[in-house]
Parts: C-alpha cells; sequence; structure tokens
C-alpha cells in the first residue's frame, strides 16, 4: 500500500537531504578547524603557564647585567636562583634571605670585600641587589676554586670549610672533588640540580637571557 500523499510531500527530497549533510560536514569542518587555530594560537600561553610552574624566570634583565658584570654565565645564575628559591623569595630556616638566599654573615663578608659601606642586610630582599651579591659571591667562589664549577656550587650550599675539607680528602687519595663523591646528599642533589636547571634555562629562555 502506498503511503498517502501528504506524507510523501513532507519527506524531504534526496537532492535536499546530501544538501544538508554537506551543509553539516561543511560546519564541522570549519568549527574543527577553529579549534584547531585556537589550539596552534594558545600554545605559546600553554608553554609560558608551564614554564612558570616548571621552570620559571623572573629579572631577566638583572641576571643579565649581573652576569655579564661578574663574567658568568646568565643561565648559571638563573639555576641557582631556581634551585635556592625558584624565584620565589622567602626566608630560609637557616636564615639567608631573597632570591639567591643569601646568608646575612656571608653578605656582609661580602660588602666588606666589595667596599660596600651602605649596606644593611634589610636590603637582601631587594632582587636587584640580592642578585647582585649572589653573583658577587658565585664570582668569589669560582675564582676561589680556579674555576671549576663542582666545588664553588657545593660551596655556595655546604660552606667552603666543608668543601676545602673535602678536597684536601679527595687529593690525598689522587683525585678530584667529582659531583658523586660530595658526601652530604642535599649539597650533591644541589649540584646535580643546578647543572642540569643551567642547560634548561640556556634552552628555554635563550633570547630572555642573552644567547639568542
Amino acid at each position: 500500500m502506498s503511503p498517502p500523499a501528504a506524507t510523501i510531500a513532507a519527506r524531504p527530497s534526496r537532492r535536499a537531504r546530501a544538501i544538508r549533510r554537506r551543509r553539516i560536514r561543511a560546519a564541522t569542518l570549519v568549527a574543527v578547524a577553529l579549534v584547531a587555530v585556537g589550539i596552534v594560537a594558545a600554545m605559546p600561553l600553554f608553554r609560558k603557564a608551564i614554564n612558570d610552574l616548571t621552570l620559571p624566570l623572573a629579572y631577566s634583565n638583572v641576571i643579565r647585567q649581573q652576569a655579564a658584570e661578574k663574567h658568568l654565565d646568565p643561565a648559571l645564575v638563573a639555576a641557582v636562583i631556581y634551585a635556592e628559591t625558584k624565584f620565589d623569595a622567602r626566608p630560609s630556616a637557616a636564615g639567608a634571605e631573597g632570591l639567591m638566599q643569601i646568608l646575612p654573615r656571608t653578605a656582609e663578608f661580602l660588602a666588606h670585600r666589595s667596599g660596600a659601606t651602605t649596606f644593611a642586610v634589610s636590603d637582601l630582599g631587594t632582587p636587584q641587589i640580592n642578585i647582585a651579591y649572589g653573583t658577587y659571591y658565585l664570582r668569589y667562589l669560582l675564582n676561589e676554586y680556579g674555576g671549576a664549577l663542582v666545588p664553588a656550587l657545593a660551596a655556595y650550599n655546604g660552606g667552603e670549610t666543608n668543601v676545602n675539607r673535602w678536597i684536601a680528602q679527595q687529593r690525598s687519595e689522587g683525585r678530584q672533588l667529582s659531583i658523586s663523591e660530595i658526601p652530604f646528599p642535599e649539597t650533591r642533589a644541589y649540584v646535580q640540580r643546578v647543572l642540569s636547571a643551567q642547560q634548561d634555562y640556556r634552552h628555554t629562555y635563550a633570547s630572555q637571557l642573552g644567547y639568542g
């Protein structure tokens, strides 16, 4: 039995159905394309957000300036700050202050050594001053250890007295101090963290730190 004429009239024609399907496909493709464009456009923001959480960087101009003055690798300075505070300055339990965690007695020693006459411990809370003192101390340690990065970083974390003792012990056995021979687990991990972060900063922030 044939369907009523009204039902036949109500059904869309084959051509109309095909046009509708094409329109749906076209709209879907446009929507997918817009989503893809949005994702691509947002990727720099995603990368920045991820970097801010995992490998933050601030005061890049100060880092570059102080690194140049002290003949240091800017990525090394950033890596030390990362290892010390991850760019979130706060006093330590030992009383170290600022981004590069300078102890007041160390800062006073550095101020005397550098000829500063107006230094106050409270100045260590100022990022620019803290980075200036931290890089001065890092340069001093590198000079003390003949440019050797491992003992300099170890001393930054564990103190010169300890490092000098470790070096003397290694020399008595005919060896140089390596990361694996650092007795303090915290200092050993610190040196490894700084050296790893140095490479990460050099790669991730090449333009900000003056490499690009």
